[in-house]
């Protein structure tokens, strides 16, 4: 969001936002930290730029539950800004913010980054590096790793824009009824995808998704944009019933989940009901565990993380940027550890602290560069016109 954008939204809505965003940054970072030291890494991440031969369980668990709502949590915090972002500005405009803003540093980075990735990926399995056309992703089609939440989310702000201007948007829904929406497509969709056997990654030179959550996540990109139109967080609650009745309750969805996730991977083919009912308490608990974590997530933040200090104003404004390159940080930190007789658990904590902390600090030096290169340029710009005449009366 720009400074005007921001200064428009009144109350306790930005920074609580802005909070959670730079958390869930930090729960990105730390899922990535996982897959380095997860027990299953030698086969399920076995594509993962670095993978250290000491491994520990709990990175599994962490990232079992934390995959269920750290992208949709993103997508519902830029589907809130996306109408007010549209209503100030033209289509043209907007879409062209919205191209320099995501695709433009996606460009970048499959071009920079991806082959950072690769590179690091051999020489931490003492491989030899590859002839150079084969470090870009376009290349061979593989994967855009972390990435993908670039163009999938373009994607949305453009078929928002598309949305909103053939009126779909006109019709009058109440946030209840907008929510049991959101479940029932997404359960039905998500079910449906795996007993048509549509689970898995499409992977395209432009876009990567994952196919069992895309819809859902358009539809919690949809409630986000919902919640500002209806002016959900403007009123300060009181009355916190629901709140912790849903946190008190939520394990009991994620660990049923949990429970026929583990199933599904470990033991293919085999079931505890039969491959529909497992099916679809899978997904039913998926889905609902899904809107209780994105719930809590940011009811928490509304309550009780609803201020933003000199720190938490710095980490916002990097936490972009932070997403893009914290796997490359991550990768070079990984590697100075990857021999190291220390416990794996505690690896796992000291690459995530570090990889946010050291890829927050390069932003933040980056930024800071940028904007003394601009004043300087715009002071000499300054003294050069009040040295020339002609320029000084131009101006």
């Amino acid at each position: 969001m720009t400074d005007k954008e921001q200064g428009t939204i009144k109350g306790n809505r930005i920074y609580f936002l802005d909070n959670l965003r730079t958390f869930m940054i930090f729960l990105v970072v730390l899922y990535h930290a996982g897959l380095v030291y997860a027990s299953s890494g030698v086969g399920a991440y076995i594509n993962w730029l670095v993978v250290d031969p000491s491994t520990n369980d709990i990175p599994d668990l962490v990232n079992l539950i934390v995959d269920i709502f750290i992208i949709a949590t993103l997508f519902f915090i830029a589907g809130y800004f996306t109408p007010l972002s549209l209503k100030t500005r033209k289509d043209w405009i907007f879409f062209k913010d919205r191209f320099k803003r995501l695709m433009i540093p996606w460009v970048i980075a499959v071009l920079i980054i991806i082959p950072l990735y690769k590179v690091i990926f051999l020489y931490s399995r003492n491989l030899p590096q590859e002839n150079w056309t084969t470090y870009f992703h376009f290349n061979q089609l593989t994967s855009q790793n972390w990435l993908w939440f670039l163009p999938v989310l373009f994607l949305f702000s453009i078929l928002y824009l598309l949305f909103s201007r053939v009126n779909i948007f006109t019709f009058n829904i109440t946030l209840k009824r907008a929510v049991f929406a959101v479940f029932l497509i997404g359960f039905v969709y998500s079910f449906c995808m795996d007993i048509f056997n549509g689970m898995g990654w499409t992977l395209t030179v432009l876009i990567d998704f994952q196919n069992e959550r895309l819809l859902i996540y358009f539809m919690i990109f949809l409630l986000g944009s919902l919640c500002y139109k209806l002016n959900i967080f403007e009123s300060k609650q009181t009355n916190k019933k629901l709140y912790y009745l849903v946190i008190f309750t939520a394990w009991i969805p994620i660990i049923l989940y949990s429970y026929f996730l583990i199933i599904y991977l470990i033991y293919p083919g085999h079931f505890i009901f039969s491959r529909i009912i497992d099916s679809l308490l899978m997904w039913f608990s998926f889905n609902l565990s899904l809107l209780c974590l994105l719930y809590v997530m940011i009811n928490t933040f509304r309550y009780y993380l609803n201020k933003q200090g000199r720190i938490g104003k710095e980490l916002n404004k990097n936490s972009y940027y932070v997403y893009i390159i914290h796997v490359i940080v991550l990768g070079v930190i990984a590697l100075t550890m990857l021999n190291m007789t220390i416990p794996s658990l505690l690896k796992y904590l000291v690459l995530t602290v570090s990889t946010f902390v050291t890829s927050n600090l390069i932003i933040s030096l980056a930024r800071a560069l940028w904007k003394s290169r601009n004043y300087s340029d715009h002071s000499t710009t300054v003294k050069e016109m009040k040295g020339s005449p002609s320029k000084a009366s131009f101006g």
